[in-house]
């Protein structure tokens, strides 16, 4: 596998890492979000190349593991997934046949029963069709830990925010490789194994996390109309009005950095509201 880099952020979750890091058969680039329980340590004996951060810096840590990667494609994991033997070669494969493509998103299958991921379920029945210069599905959000990227479309858009830092990121990054010109597919063939860490943050605090980012991806990319909506939305919940608090701590980093995708892009966004 020479095409393919995983691309591994992690923190202080050193067990779920030994497990995974066996499981790949492309090389890995381990970057550790200044964990204090001997991750680096346990990703350097089992031959992942790694990269430890001074803090942490959510997913935007992904953006150093890709910038170090030197394969045309780069695909992410997460501590507790890994790709299904064969997944990474088909993917590469696909995308060197389809040049319009910036990424693919795997299927997902959760735990040892393999129950099918509710995202992966949506993505298949994406309203936005299939496009002949596109290998699969159109897509306009996805799953982290099911990706693989086209490492210099990624890096060109900028990657993850590191305002969002994590829950829910990824949408921000779809709109943004959109934007350019970039098309994402969905690839059921491709497949992802996630076996969700027992030790997740607090439900309620994730809920919180995701409106913020929401809110704030809204500001950024969408119209000003939808992000009124969302605003309104989010102050009919507790984890909402959480959010909406939050995001407003995070308003001197993001009011002036607003850039709305294109009208083509905010028409397929909004299709994906309605179905």
């Amino acid at each position: 596998m020479t095409d393919v880099t995983i691309v591994v952020a992690t923190r202080d979750r050193a067990a779920e890492l030994r497990r995974s890091l066996e499981k790949h058969a492309a090389p890995v680039i381990v970057v550790d979000n200044a964990s204090s329980d001997g991750t680096a340590e346990v990703a350097a004996a089992a031959g992942a190349r790694v990269l430890r951060l001074p803090r942490n810096e959510g997913a935007a840590a992904r953006n150093a593991g890709v910038r170090l990667a030197r394969t045309r494609y780069v695909a992410f994991a997460d501590d507790d997934s890994w790709w299904a033997p064969g997944s990474l070669e088909h993917a590469a494969a696909v995308m060197d046949a389809h040049p319009r493509t910036a990424l693919v998103a795997a299927r997902v299958l959760v735990g040892e029963r393999e129950r099918l991921e509710p995202v992966s379920e949506l993505m298949a029945r994406s309203p936005l069709g299939h496009p002949d210069d596109l290998p699969g599905r159109a897509i306009l959000g996805f799953l982290a830990c099911s990706a693989v990227v086209r490492r210099d479309a990624f890096l060109a858009v900028g990657g993850f925010s590191e305002t969002l830092h994590f829950g829910g990121e990824e949408e921000l990054l779809a709109l943004d490789l959109a934007a350019a010109g970039w098309g994402l597919a969905y690839l059921p063939e491709i497949v992802v194994h996630h076996h969700p860490s027992p030790r997740r943050p607090d439900p309620g605090a994730r809920r919180r996390r995701e409106a913020r980012n929401r809110l704030l991806t809204a500001w950024l990319r969408r119209p000003l109309p939808v992000f009124v909506r969302a605003a309104l939305t989010a102050l009919t919940s507790r984890d909402g009005r959480g959010g909406l608090a939050d995001a407003a701590r995070a308003w001197p980093r993001v009011a002036d950095a607003r850039r709305p995708v294109p009208p083509e892009v905010e028409r397929a966004r909004s299709a994906l509201e309605t179905y």
